[in-house]
């Protein structure tokens, strides 16, 4: 099917709306949680459901949302998750008691699922290859701009209508949305005869809650809590079982043969690692801003404008850059590039210039910046069109397990460098400020340290999927060459 560059681009905008409001609500919603703490009058152990609600119903099922979307069409799966959200985002604004806004809060989940699990491949389905780095870029850019206006966004609103309005907003969006997916966005594929692999999706969608709800609550329970070890233990043998049912089956929700493909696997893998190094700096420069220099929160949120403001800037070029050159070779020098801004973050202590900080910041979004569509092109066209949705899907879990892995391991690394160096510098006879401020910098510098490395690793493992070149030509071969145009 041809598609008119006019029309594209209305393709693009429209996935570009589906993708923004999903990742809006990652972010907006964090600044107004005091807010709808002191409103229910609820514990923070509670109303912090509000965020992981979301994201363990986001996580767990964007595999099977890319192979129901493979099978019945990608367009049924964008309406549908324009549709569920608008309306769950309605029923969170007007919540009479928290566990509604909880509930309805992993239903919101459930729509940007599928908005952000078919995105990509409503776009890799709608683009020529020559094209695709291009429009993937514009995607990027919705989610830079999402994560940018988000903090923002949201105390304004929270702070003149009510946290309500958080909610109140996604539902004019919702609908436009909806009516520009309607209208605009074309049918990829006709109702499959395969049928749906429940067992493997029931499998996976456990393996993987029981594996994210440890990692979210290890730290603040215990890593040799009986009940973490015995979930994780459990969440292993899932997907132990989960493979085995996979290479059973005659309808795989998984198709596991896609991690043959060498380019496809370690540009996943790729993925993950850079967000584990990703949330190092979203979860600690907080506490370094408002523990140790003693920032407000909202000079806080303008102080980590600058990443993702320079990662908007350079994801469009990135895009483009990929339409002429080799995408692998792009995520090598986006996160080397990263890398360095990090190395420059592991010097900072309280004396720090804002004019260090913020060049350390802007290299960093640079990185990211310059890996994230690359990374993307990477993974889509390394597969054939009737696995988009799968690519696409696996994509996103790769980048919401990497995001519980950063926070989980950041935490883990600091509180214990930070209660290691407390006690060391009592015993040279460090006490009040001083202990506190020399602790959180030895410790906050060993967790950079940290963090450079899984970096690194990330771009390494990008750069190594180039030496699998020979093996994707022959998985393109043997599905159709077509496939892939």
């Amino acid at each position: 099917m041809e598609i008119n560059k006019s029309h594209n681009k209305k393709i693009i905008i429209t996935v570009g709306i589906g993708t923004f409001m999903s990742a809006l609500d990652s972010s907006i919603v964090n600044v107004a949680l005091p807010n709808i703490q002191t409103y229910f009058n609820k514990p923070m152990s509670t109303v912090e459901w509000i965020i992981l609600s979301y994201l363990l119903v986001i996580s767990s099922l964007l595999l099977t949302y890319g192979k129901l979307g493979d099978m019945y069409g990608h367009k049924k799966m964008h309406l549908l998750g324009f549709a569920i959200f608008t309306v769950s985002s309605l029923i969170c604004g007007i919540s009479p008691n928290i566990l509604t806004l909880i509930v309805a809060r992993g239903f919101q989940a459930i729509g940007a699922g599928m908005l952000m699990s078919m995105g990509p491949a409503i776009i890799t389905n709608a683009t020529l290859a020559k094209e695709r780095g291009k429009a993937l870029g514009v995607n990027a850019v919705a989610i830079s701009i999402a994560l940018t206006s988000g903090p923002i966004l949201g105390g304004i609103l929270t702070s003149s209508l009510g946290w309500q309005s958080i909610f109140y907003i996604n539902v004019p969006i919702g609908v436009i949305g909806y009516m520009m997916s309607k209208k605009f966005v074309p049918n990829s594929s006709k109702k499959s005869n395969e049928k749906f692999d429940v067992l493997g999706a029931v499998l996976v969608f456990l393996a993987l809650m029981l594996l994210l709800i440890p990692l979210s609550f290890g730290n603040e329970v215990g890593w040799s809590n009986p009940i973490i070890i015995t979930l994780i233990l459990i969440s292993i043998i899932l997907f132990a079982l989960f493979i085995f049912v996979e290479k059973k089956s005659d309808h795989p929700m998984l198709v596991l043969s896609l991690f043959r493909n060498r380019q496809f696997t370690f540009s996943n893998i790729a993925l993950l690692v850079s967000f584990v190094a990703q949330f190092f700096i979203n979860i600690l420069m907080p506490f370094y801003f408002e523990q140790l220099r003693t920032m407000s929160p909202a000079t806080t949120g303008i102080m980590l404008i600058p990443i993702p403001l320079a990662s908007l800037v350079v994801t469009p070029i990135s895009g483009i850059l990929c339409d002429k050159f080799d995408a692998k070779k792009l995520c090598f020098i986006g996160m080397s590039i990263s890398t360095l801004g990090l190395v420059l973050l592991s010097f900072l202590d309280i004396n720090s210039s804002i004019l260090q900080i913020v060049i350390s910041f802007v290299i960093i979004g640079i990185g990211f910046g310059l890996f994230q569509t690359p990374n993307t092109y990477a993974i889509m066209n390394s597969v054939s069109k009737k696995m988009s949705g799968t690519a696409s899907s696996v994509q996103a879990t790769m980048r919401n397990v990497g995001m519980v892995l950063g926070v989980a391991a950041v935490n883990s690394i600091f509180v214990s460098q930070q209660n290691k160096f407390s006690e060391i510098f009592k015993l040279q006879g460090l006490a009040g400020d001083e202990l506190n401020i020399q602790a959180f910098t030895k410790a906050f510098h060993y967790t950079y340290v940290i963090a450079i490395i899984i970096a690194a690793v990330s771009a390494i493992i990008s750069i190594g999927s180039i030496y699998g070149r020979e093996e994707t030509e022959k998985v393109k071969k043997r599905i159709g060459v077509e496939d892939y145009v």
